[in-house]
């Protein structure tokens, strides 16, 4: 058996609003996604720039144990999972995780390669290619910023400074934040997305069949059965309350039951 003609209008209507609300919802979630992780990176880099500022004096005046200080309250704030500052050889001189104080960092890993990348380092990037992500013991995302330290007139003029003017950068700032909170604050806005797009597909199959009942299905049913009555021989019936095109076929009908019922009793009378 075939579908109805109500199945055969509404299911189309409902295939293309699905297609049509799930390609934007996902296009606008995509977009949501991107603008918070570069408000993140943005943020993020503030916050580099911000411990740079921090301990510039106590770098100037040599003393360490102002600048651990100072890493380790900061790598103690919520959300922040390592702080370290390493010099232009890279080993790690500062570090929110005492574990790792005067380590080595391999220049061919992932924070440090795209600086390292050419013969001749990168001094200057941009915040975006400053970002990276990887996986913590955890397993948690962290997005982590390098920020260079740069070889300043304070910083070359210092008695206690031993940098010629020639060394464009000190060192290198590293932070992570966990992005548990930016992943918890997607998957509620894609919990919530999902929930508008079945709404959306809900009101509008809904409102789309109401309207098509209403302007469509019921007359249709209506000339339906006023065929059915004329083509059972009740041609006394009076044409059904139609507009339009169902009009017109309703007045031909009636014309053409009209028309063979005189033909027939010509017929019969000859």
């Amino acid at each position: 058996m075939g579908m109805s003609l109500s199945g055969r209008a509404i299911v189309p209507v409902t295939i293309t609003v699905t297609g049509f609300v799930v390609i934007c919802c996902l296009l606008l979630y995509q977009a949501i996604k991107q603008d918070m992780t570069q408000d993140t990176v943005r943020h993020e880099t503030a916050l580099a720039q911000t411990v740079v500022r921090s301990t510039r004096y106590a770098m100037l005046k040599a003393d360490r144990e102002t600048v651990q200080n100072i890493v380790t309250t900061v790598g103690s704030q919520q959300d922040v999972e390592q702080v370290r500052i390493f010099n232009k050889r890279g080993v790690i001189m500062f570090s929110s995780h005492s574990g790792e104080l005067n380590r080595q960092v391999d220049r061919n890993s992932e924070g440090c390669i795209a600086c390292h990348a050419g013969a001749t380092p990168v001094a200057t990037m941009g915040s975006m290619q400053q970002a990276r992500r990887y996986r913590n013991e955890r397993g948690e995302t962290v997005l982590a910023i390098t920020a260079p330290i740069y070889n300043e007139p304070d910083c070359f003029n210092a008695t206690c400074h031993v940098h010629p003017a020639t060394q464009k950068v000190l060192g290198t700032l590293d932070i992570g934040l966990s992005q548990k909170s930016l992943q918890a604050t997607l998957a509620t806005l894609r919990s919530r997305m999902a929930l508008f797009s079945v709404m959306i597909l809900l009101l509008t199959v809904a409102g789309v069949s109401a309207i098509l009942r209403r302007s469509l299905f019921l007359p249709v049913q209506r000339l339906e059965s006023f065929a059915l009555q004329l083509a059972a021989g009740h041609r006394d019936i009076p044409q059904p309350d139609l507009n339009g095109e169902l009009e017109t076929i309703g007045r031909t009908l009636q014309e053409l039951a009209d028309s063979s019922g005189k033909d027939a009793g010509k017929n019969s009378r000859t």
